[in-house]
């Protein structure tokens, strides 16, 4: 199984220590799109929960993983620009265990979203692409979700997105869609880095009810 430190846990903490709300990121290679998704939500989780965010834990994986490698330069680029960290990072390909521990997954593409839940473990209900989920949070009214602790409420986030998913259809099969920016030039990157911080910043705030300070 995953090691606690793959997600971010510190080995030595039990697993009543451990409870934590764990979101697995997915695209190709896990070197590009999925990193900048994966330190973007740790820099903003940081950022509004403090001490707190680590109640919930991020890990990357590619369903062609390019395992053990570095995220590319322009992505760590990309990530340094918007003040998250890059350092340590390696790709790791999709295995079973990492969507069975998975309280939520965020895919790229629906072509990931497929492969996914192709995998079974009953990966349906809590799998998405980022910007179909970033829709399904913005139609969920806050008031709804538990004020108790950031996992009890990202829990119920995820239950009441999958709900609305057959109600809430994306204008385009384009719209849920974020494109791999492998082997373009820096710039390609920091369209796709905007792309994913800008989805990304309606999810943190729903996951954790502390919304971006602008």
């Amino acid at each position: 199984m995953t090691s606690p430190a793959e997600w971010g846990i510190p080995d030595a903490e039990t697993a009543a220590e451990a409870d934590r709300f764990r979101v697995l990121y997915v695209c190709t290679g896990s070197v590009c799109r999925s990193p900048i998704a994966e330190r973007l939500t740790r820099l903003e989780l940081d950022r509004r929960l403090g001490a707190g965010a680590d109640r919930i834990a991020l890990a990357s994986a590619g369903t062609w993983g390019h395992v053990g490698a570095p995220m590319e330069a322009h992505a760590a680029t990309v990530l340094t620009e918007y003040g998250a960290d890059p350092d340590g990072f390696y790709g790791r390909e999709l295995l079973d265990e990492h969507v069975i521990e998975a309280d939520l997954v965020l895919t790229a593409t629906r072509d990931h979203r497929a492969q996914v839940i192709s995998m079974g473990h009953a990966a349906g209900l809590r799998t998405f692409t980022l910007k179909e989920f970033t829709r399904l949070v913005r139609a969920i009214d806050p008031a709804t979700l538990p004020e108790g602790g950031v996992v009890e409420r990202a829990r119920a986030l995820v239950r009441a997105a999958a709900a609305l998913r057959g109600w809430l259809q994306a204008p385009s099969a384009e719209a849920d869609e974020v494109y791999d920016p492998y082997g373009g030039p820096v710039t390609v990157f920091r369209h796709i880095g905007a792309e994913i911080h800008s989805a990304l910043d309606p999810v943190v705030t729903a996951l954790t009810g502390v919304p971006a300070r602008h």
